[in-house]
């Protein structure tokens, strides 16, 4: 994106970078949060545990089941599977994303966690399309299911679930860790429809009520899906972020006093956590300069919670020196 606020009618002369870089204090947010080294090692952590429950009851889910023919306890362990692997896959672009600045990636690798939540959002419409088909074949191949089992199996689950969101809701500092959280929602409402289909079939004897929980559990998990996906596709596509106002930053730099007009105006994410920032002002006067780019850090960084800032000084050139000879320039077919 590349904009002009302009506060006078000023052309624009290149000027040399002047970049301003601080990869050592904490990432400030414009609500409040701060991240940083205790903050995602809170989400690995948290991930950790997380997955080894999940893995663990999801076999268990799996077994049961099988077992009692129910639809909602096949669909949520397999849910439970397909987020074991999401999970492991958090983890692991979470101890990339950790990983310095080096030659060949100068940003940093804070973009693996957007992969992975962008991944783990695939897996989810996945897991969407499987509950819905299998569900469709259930309504028209009504099937035994043992609701007292059931039941029991999916009240164990909710307890695993209500843990994991526990654990995760502490430690769901990056976008990473917040996908993983979705998923363990979506585990945790497909062992309510679990218990409610298990409780209408063993009162009532009613088999379409699995499959139609289910169904229902598949709705709810698409609109969180969708949102995820959208966030994730967001930062992987640079776009503003949506909780900055592009104008009004233009305009505050703007506003500096010193500052005569600001072009080339780019701000996108580079990470889950860290929003960057680049812009050419233009200076009525280049000796302001130092006292122009610390106003517009402090600034940025105090109302809009960004950090990473590369500003460009531009200033009118004067005239040069001595007598100014004319050239005419004479195009070859003037010769011909």
């Amino acid at each position: 994106m590349t904009s002009r606020f302009s506060l006078h009618d000023d052309g624009s002369v290149g000027g040399e970078h002047d970049d301003e870089h601080d990869y050592n204090h904490p990432h400030r947010h414009p609500h409040g949060g701060v991240t940083g080294a205790a903050a995602r090692a809170a989400s690995m952590r948290a991930l950790r545990w997380v997955a080894l429950l999940t893995i663990g009851f999801a076999c268990v889910e799996a077994v049961g089941g099988w077992a009692t023919g129910s639809l909602a306890l096949l669909s949520d362990a397999g849910h439970m599977l397909t987020d074991s692997m999401s999970l492991l896959l958090a983890l692991w672009v979470a101890h990339i994303g950790r990983r310095p600045a080096d030659e060949s990636h100068s940003f940093g690798h804070g973009r693996a966690e957007v992969i992975g939540a962008f991944l783990n959002s695939l897996f989810m419409f996945g897991v969407i399309v499987f509950i819905a088909v299998e569900a469709v074949r259930r309504l028209l191949e009504p099937q035994a299911v043992n609701g007292l089992g059931v039941m029991g199996i999916a009240t164990a689950g909710l307890l695993v679930n209500v843990l994991a969101v526990w654990i995760l809701s502490r430690g769901a500092h990056s976008l990473n860790s917040k996908a993983a959280l979705l998923h363990v929602m979506g585990d945790l409402l497909g062992s309510l429809a679990a218990i409610a289909s298990g409780a209408i079939v063993f009162w009532t004897g009613w088999t379409p009520a699995d499959p139609i929980l289910s169904m229902l559990v598949a709705c709810l998990i698409l609109s969180s899906t969708w949102r995820l996906l959208r966030k994730s596709l967001a930062v992987l596509m640079e776009e503003v972020p949506a909780e900055l106002d592009f104008n009004r930053i233009g305009r505050a730099l703007g506003g500096i006093a010193g500052v005569r007009s600001v072009h080339d105006l780019h701000i996108w994410t580079m990470a889950a956590d860290r929003v960057a920032l680049s812009a050419h002002l233009q200076l009525g006067a280049p000796q302001d300069w130092p006292r122009i780019l610390a106003a517009c850090q402090r600034m940025l960084s105090r109302e809009f919670g960004i950090d990473h800032v590369t500003l460009q000084p531009e200033w009118p050139l004067p005239p040069p020196a001595g007598k100014t000879v004319p050239v005419t320039i004479i195009s070859e077919d003037k010769h011909q």
